[in-house]
């Protein structure tokens, strides 16, 4: 089963950077490409970047497109988020997801094909004006 922990959400400023984690804390994602979703306060859930298993391709929320990094580590355990030039509308709860179809190892899902197998817990990011 696929047990995802993310950390390093917090406060800052705007214009400022932060660097969200995602662990495999199972290591059972093997294969899978991966995603970043957010929720704000009174909003929808909404995609935000996907990368591939083989971490070669990678697919961005327009709202994001230029600011922010998707990437994952050689051992496929861990996938990073690289948030910078933050603005206090990227205000919510950062979760990262598994894809839930296995595809070919450079396959990465969009915004309107991802479709989550397992999410993590979440952490908060909060950008001041």
């Amino acid at each position: 089963q696929v047990q995802l922990v993310e950390s390093g959400g917090g406060l800052v400023q705007a214009g400022g950077s932060l660097r969200l984690t995602c662990v495999d804390s199972g290591r059972s994602f093997s294969g899978y490409a991966m995603g970043w979703f957010r929720k704000a306060p009174g909003k929808e859930r909404e995609f935000v970047a996907a990368i591939s298993w083989s971490g070669i391709n990678a697919a961005y929320a327009d709202s994001v497109k230029g600011r922010f990094t998707i990437s994952r580590d050689s051992a496929k355990t861990t996938v990073y988020l690289q948030m910078n030039n933050l603005k206090p509308e990227d205000t919510a709860v950062y979760d990262c997801a598994a894809h839930g179809v296995l595809y070919n190892r450079d396959y990465v899902p969009t915004e309107t094909s991802f479709s989550p197998g397992s999410w993590g817990q979440g952490t908060q990011v909060t950008v001041s004006s």
